[in-house]
């Protein structure tokens, strides 16, 4: 796993700024939870905004709901952490082991995101106490509608 990815600039082009080669270097995810599919800005330690694709093939949607498919809450919630793992994992001196969920704030579901909707997600870092725990801020919307959004808390397991 690489150490580091250079500080970014943003890109609101929407040019590629991490791909999803490196996502996988930076995050322990991988199918069918990896949900991050490109970083569009990023600036390491402090903020992070991410696309993720939604499409019907996705494996959740087989049974959530037949005749009606509809994202899970859990798995939007679990899209905006991996975008804010993706700012944690960037800063420097922290030491080395994964960061899981310790707690979940605020967290509010706007409307449902249903296959063909892309969620830009958007992660800012909080605070980091202790170099152990961390607290983003995130917001998902698709074309501009504010989906979801929450405090989110990461704990360093050893």
């Amino acid at each position: 796993m690489p150490d580091s990815v250079p500080a970014s600039t943003p890109a609101s082009t929407g040019t590629v700024v991490l791909s999803s080669e490196q996502i996988q270097g930076l995050l322990p995810h991988r199918y069918p939870f990896a949900l991050v599919d490109r970083v569009i800005e990023h600036v390491p330690g402090e903020r992070a905004v991410a696309i993720k694709n939604v499409t019907l093939n996705e494996p959740q949607f087989m049974g959530h709901f037949p005749g009606r498919p509809l994202m899970p809450g859990v798995l939007i919630v679990e899209a905006m952490a991996q975008v804010g793992g993706l700012i944690v994992t960037q800063m420097p001196d922290l030491p080395k082991g994964l960061f899981v969920f310790a707690g979940i704030d605020g967290v509010r579901f706007r409307r449902p995101v249903v296959p063909g909707d892309q969620l830009r997600i958007t992660c800012t870092l909080l605070s980091l106490k202790r170099k152990r725990f961390g607290k983003v801020h995130a917001e998902a919307t698709v074309e501009g509608e504010l989906v979801c959004s929450g405090d989110l808390l990461f704990s360093l397991v050893d």
